[in-house]
């Protein structure tokens, strides 16, 4: 997948278009992902055996084609390529050309 947890990303689609967040989790079977704060719905809970009842909020996943990437660099909505380095195949930002995996917070390479 060319999105991982902990990038930026914006919604292109949707009701929540042109907000953005934070990849919070990435489901590669369904090709989903889960950004912080977007995608909001409320759910009805009923009161069970120990536990209360009332209204909670769930964030559900969203499909990858609806996001894009926001490029560390650029700050720009930017599609991901891909480049061959001496050691691994890193991610680049297709508007600007840098690397996207040196820029990540807690990536030290």
């Amino acid at each position: 997948m060319k999105i991982k947890k902990g990038d930026t990303v914006k919604i292109i689609r949707g009701k929540d278009q042109g907000k953005t967040g934070p990849v919070e989790k990435v489901f590669p079977q369904k090709g989903k992902v889960l950004v912080g704060g977007v995608n909001v719905y409320k759910k009805h809970l009923k009161p069970r055996q120990g536990q209360r009842g009332g209204i909670i909020e769930l964030t559900k996943p969203l499909l990858i084609s609806n996001l894009k990437l926001v490029c560390p660099t650029c700050h720009k909505p930017t599609r991901v390529g891909y480049q061959l380095g001496k050691l691994s195949k890193e991610r680049i930002c297709k508007k600007c050309g840098t690397g996207l995996d040196k820029t990540r917070k807690g990536n030290q390479s």
